[in-house]
């Protein structure tokens, strides 16, 4: 995958609190507070206050480690899943800084196809650009109740630990959505967590790709869809088809990353198969059932699941990259899962 050399990017929708700090978050890391490995799960139910007023229960969304830490601690039965969750910090104010040196580094996308930070920036923009400048209207015409118009949110670059409304997070935890802050987070040695550890062949979509899922939840948030979700646990439980959705949406823009969108010219000149097999291989690494057979204990239980078996990460992800339509990611209305 290759960036217009004279792309103009937009570093101004990155927070960089890369080697800021933020204290040792409460009951991370280290084994401390039963933390296997010092890894956490990756569905957390934290209550906050959304739009509305109203207080309701929502996802933090880690991008791609699925179920590796409720598997360590309990064998893949999820049986550990709520004392995980209490191992989120006390919430905060969202992490907030100045981007100035990324902004001088990451000015076009000639400099993307040099600097891995400025990848990471060009792929935001196209993300957001598709979105806001139509993706998300297509399927908001769909949801009755759906947020009218796709708002802008920012990712947050940072190292060691963070502090957020939806608690406190370690680079263990991996990227995720915070709904309440409505901003990304991510340490980007994740990437290199997902190729050592995971087995992935990694690369720029492969990258691309972990962002998109993660927007793909705040569109989610926009539509209301991640208000709605009720059951946590499960091989056809809500949170499998939010994170199965999130898939499709990911692979949505990628059908068009290389198209202009929002009125700007395309960020990114192509995406090859090549690039479209190396996410697709991310994608069924990181499936409840390929985590708990090769990284956990062994034993897959379907009932533990939180993001979908490697077969369906699959075919959610490649439905999204085929149609290009958002509206044909509705994992809410069907019996086949896949």
């Amino acid at each position: 995958m290759r960036y217009d050399d004279d792309a103009q990017l937009d570093a101004s929708e990155v927070t960089d609190t890369r080697g800021q700090g933020g204290g040792g978050p409460a009951g991370f890391g280290g084994g401390g507070g039963g933390m296997g490995g010092g890894l956490l799960p990756l569905l957390i139910g934290l209550l906050f206050r959304g739009r509305s007023g109203k207080v309701s229960w929502v996802l933090i969304v880690v991008v791609v480690i699925g179920f590796l830490a409720f598997t360590f601690l309990g064998g893949g039965t999820g049986s550990s899943g709520s004392s995980v969750a209490g191992a989120f910090g006390e919430p905060g104010g969202p992490a907030r800084a100045g981007t100035s040196e990324l902004a001088s580094e990451c000015r076009t996308g000639r400099d993307a196809n040099t600097n891995p930070d400025c990848a990471i920036v060009a792929d935001i923009n196209s993300i957001q650009a598709y979105w806001a400048g139509g993706g998300y209207a297509t399927v908001a015409r769909t949801v009755r109740g759906a947020q009218p118009r796709y708002t802008n949110i920012d990712t947050v670059f940072f190292t060691g630990s963070v502090n957020t409304r939806c608690g406190s997070a370690d680079s263990s935890a991996g990227p995720f959505y915070c709904p309440g802050d409505d901003l990304v987070y991510i340490d980007l040695s994740f990437y290199d967590q997902l190729r050592q550890q995971f087995g992935a062949q990694g690369g720029g979509l492969t990258n691309a790709y972990v962002l998109a899922h993660e927007y793909g939840h705040h569109v989610q948030d926009l539509l209301g869809t991640e208000a709605a979700v009720r059951t946590r646990q499960g091989a056809s439980s809500d949170s499998v088809r939010l994170e199965l959705q999130a898939d499709c949406y990911a692979g949505v823009w990628m059908n068009h990353a290389a198209q202009p969108a929002n009125g700007r010219p395309a960020f990114i000149t192509e995406v090859s198969q090549a690039d479209l097999d190396g996410a697709v291989d991310a994608a069924q690494r990181i499936g409840d059932d390929y985590i708990q057979g090769r990284l956990g204990g062994g034993t897959v239980d379907p009932d533990s699941f939180t993001h979908g078996t490697s077969a369906q990460r699959k075919k959610w992800l490649t439905t999204g990259y085929t149609t290009g339509d958002p509206t044909r990611c509705d994992t809410f209305r069907t019996n086949d899962l896949g």
